[in-house]
C-alpha cells in the first residue's frame, strides 16, 4: 500500500482525534510495525500496518472499524480531489468519474507507482440513473471504497444512494455497490 494512504490516515487521526491519539496508536503498535510508524508518501508498506492502526483507533475511540475506514475514505476523497484535481475536472458527475477508475485513473497511478497493488473496479450501467460498481481486491477495504464513492458524490454535489452486496470469498473480497441517482 502506498505511503500517501498512511500519511493521510495519520493526518485524519490528528485532525479528528488529536496528535496525542495518533502518538498513542503508533506507540501501541510500534513493536509490530516494520516501519515503526514512519511513512513517506512514495514508499510502499504492508497494508496490515494500516489494519493494526485502525484497530487500535477503534479500541481507543469505541468507533467500529468499518465506520472508521469509511470515514477515512471520505477524507481521502477530499484529499484526492485537491491533490489530483485534474481527474475530477475531467468528469462532470459521480458516475462518469467512477467509470474511469480502472481504465484511466489506475493507469496513471501505475505510471507513477508500478509496484502499486490497486483494487480492481468494473461496472455495469443498467440505466442512466443506476451504476453497479464492482470492487475486487485481495485486501478487504470495501468500506474505504464506499467512503471514496460517497466523497466523490459529495464533490460533485450529487445525492447518490449506495446499496452493497458482499460476494466475498476466502480468496477475494468482492463487493457490488449499487448506486442510484
Amino acid at each position: 500500500m502506498k505511503g500517501i494512504v498512511f500519511d493521510e490516515f495519520n493526518n485524519m487521526v490528528e485532525e479528528a482525534f488529536g496528535e496525542d491519539m495518533l502518538d498513542d496508536i503508533i506507540d501501541e503498535n510500534a513493536s509490530n510495525l516494520a516501519t515503526g510508524g514512519a511513512y513517506t508518501s512514495v514508499g510502499t508498506y504492508d497494508h496490515e500496518e494500516l489494519v493494526m492502526l485502525v484497530s487500535s483507533l477503534s479500541n481507543a475511540t469505541n468507533i467500529a472499524i468499518p465506520d472508521l475506514v469509511k470515514t477515512f475514505g471520505l477524507h481521502l476523497a477530499q484529499v484526492f480531489s485537491t491533490k489530483f484535481s485534474s481527474f475530477f475536472d475531467e468528469c462532470t458527475d459521480t458516475f462518469s468519474f467512477l467509470k474511469r477508475i480502472d481504465n484511466h485513473i489506475h493507469v496513471e497511478v501505475y505510471k507513477l507507482y508500478p509496484d502499486a497493488e490497486l483494487p480492481k473496479f468494473s461496472f455495469e450501467e443498467p440505466d442512466a440513473q443506476t451504476l453497479n460498481l464492482i470492487y475486487e481486491s485481495k485486501r478487504g477495504f470495501a468500506d474505504l471504497a464506499e467512503g471514496l464513492i460517497e466523497g466523490t458524490a459529495k464533490y460533485y454535489k450529487e445525492n447518490v444512494t449506495i446499496d452493497k452486496e458482499d460476494q466475498s470469498t476466502e480468496l477475494m473480497h468482492k463487493v457490488i455497490f449499487r448506486l442510484k441517482k
